[in-house]
């Protein structure tokens, strides 16, 4: 009964967030290997946006980069901010000019923290990283002619991923199954646990918004694991649509587990 009210009220929240549904909108989940529901087009590809930071993660804590949940601690210098400006579309960007660590970046998704691994990385590393853990169309070439991947390849640019392959790298990591050290993998896994959700299942995700909206990742209960990937369209709501594609996504979750 209490699962139920859950499920109503995340449906009501939905519809009150979003927008008519996209075409192009998806939700895919898999358990056990198999796909258990599939709706939308969930092959077509589209900019990763911050759930590329889940990746970054792995990358920075690989290449020892980040150190842990906590360090390194970075400061909001001039030269960031210069490159930045004074982002404020969303109140979520207000809490990025100042000094941020590993999880301070991954909750309030700092876009300058990523920049500032990618450019410790180096272009090549980066792109061999990107290649290693075949990661979409793993092209982090960005902006024709301009030469700005390493900033921005996966904001809307060259890089690309579509829901299904979303699922399937977040299901290797949920398994510890990537080519990286198990280590980087378990670290990474710490920065994305979301909360605990309905009945003692977790949740672990990462949002990602920009002109389109996504949220990856699983949600786990004793030896049951469902992975899974929401992606919508560009809505008119004034709410990120990352955030939107959470409350879709938990609404089809509750409705997996009901089932």
């Amino acid at each position: 009964m209490v699962l139920k009210k859950l499920c109503m009220g995340l449906m009501a929240a939905t519809i009150s967030l979003g927008s008519a549904h996209s075409s192009d909108d998806c939700f895919i989940a898999k358990e056990n290997g198999k796909i258990v529901k599939q709706e939308g087009p969930c092959t077509k590809r589209h900019s990763p946006f911050s759930t590329f930071k889940v990746p970054l993660a792995l990358m920075g804590f690989d290449a020892g980069i980040l150190k842990s949940a906590e360090e390194p601690l970075i400061e909001f210098r001039n030269d960031i901010k210069e490159r930045l400006g004074a982002p404020n579309k969303f109140p979520i960007m207000l809490l990025w000019p100042r000094a941020q660590t590993p999880t301070t970046w991954m909750r309030y998704s700092v876009v300058w923290y990523s920049q500032e691994i990618t450019q410790t990385l180096g272009f090549e590393k980066f792109q061999e990283y990107t290649q290693k853990l075949n990661y979409g169309n793993a092209d982090t070439s960005g902006t024709s002619g301009k030469n700005d991947g390493i900033f921005n390849s996966w904001l809307g640019s060259s890089l690309q991923i579509s829901a299904l392959e979303q699922v399937e790298f977040m299901e290797k990591l949920s398994k510890r199954e990537l080519p990286l050290s198990k280590e980087a993998q378990e670290n990474t896994i710490n920065l994305i646990v979301a909360q605990d959700m309905w009945d003692d299942w977790k949740l672990y995700g990462k949002t990602g918004g920009g002109t389109i909206g996504w949220f990856v990742g699983w949600i786990e209960k004793g030896d049951r694991r469902i992975v899974f990937a929401q992606f919508i369209e560009k809505n008119n709501s004034p709410i990120t649509s990352g955030r939107i594609a959470k409350e879709m996504a938990k609404d089809q979750l509750v409705s997996l587990i009901l089932s």
